[in-house]
């Protein structure tokens, strides 16, 4: 099943002199459960792709589906409404609200639309987050790496169709960076859980069963470093899901 779909996807900031183009004619499609790294150097468009994908910020030309959704299609409340509950987005730096605890932080997309949290489903994340002794501190009261962890936590609350990572291990040190790294793996075997991780590490990215690298804006490369079980249900094992 495809979750992602881009087609002639573009970003354009600025005009004349000062214009640049961030994305370039991007086509993209990623299967239900796949773990994806967007690999590139600074300013090579990786963040800004993310942006797109997650709604955060609407392209110039082409067209995003989520889940079958065109984002285009939708108001700046409706868009709002859908990030929250199909988009998880987990940033470099965490982006907690220091003021609420950390059982807060991470239901709070759900206290956002006033709905009853699914107890089950949060015992078991912050149990496997290793966050079950954590919940009444406040973010400033923990580590760096066990607020990455909250930060998965609550991108992963919802459900989300798919998981967004931005640079989630640059503000790390080695050790917490490769736990950041094994809990999205075990949340996208565990979960099925689709995860979109950008980086600019090539270690980090080999991590990914699927590299995209990007460069000026275009995807010059997309290798499967390791077969997808959707794909292979179809018979697609060793196929790219471009």
């Amino acid at each position: 099943m495809e979750i992602v779909k881009c087609e002639k996807l573009s970003k354009i900031y600025g005009s004349g002199q000062t214009l640049v183009t961030a994305l370039d004619q991007v086509d993209l499609s990623v299967r239900q459960g796949e773990f994806v790294a967007i690999n590139g150097s600074s300013g090579s468009g990786k963040s800004t792709l993310l942006h797109m994908l997650g709604g955060v910020d609407r392209p110039s030309g082409g067209k995003v589906w989520i889940e079958g959704t065109d984002l285009a299609g939708l108001n700046e409340k409706q868009s709002s409404i859908f990030r929250r509950r199909k988009v998880g987005i987990v940033y470099q730096f965490y982006n907690l609200i220091p003021s609420i605890n950390i059982r807060q932080n991470i239901l709070l997309p759900m206290l956002l639309d006033g709905r009853r949290p699914d107890e089950k489903r949060f015992d078991e994340l912050v149990e496997t987050l290793g966050l079950k002794d954590r919940l009444t501190h406040l973010p400033s009261q923990i580590s760096g790496g066990q607020q990455q962890r909250a930060a998965i936590a609550r991108a992963l609350i919802y459900r989300p169709a798919i998981l967004l990572a931005d640079e989630p291990t640059g503000n790390l040190d080695r050790r917490n960076s490769d736990e950041i790294l094994g809990l999205l793996k075990l949340s996208n075997k565990k979960y099925r859980q689709t995860i979109l991780l950008i980086t600019h590490d090539e270690r980090v990215a080999v991590e990914a069963d699927r590299v995209i690298t990007i460069e000026d804006g275009k995807i010059i490369a997309d290798e499967r470093i390791r077969p997808n079980e959707e794909n292979c249900k179809e018979g697609n094992c060793g196929e790219v899901g471009r």
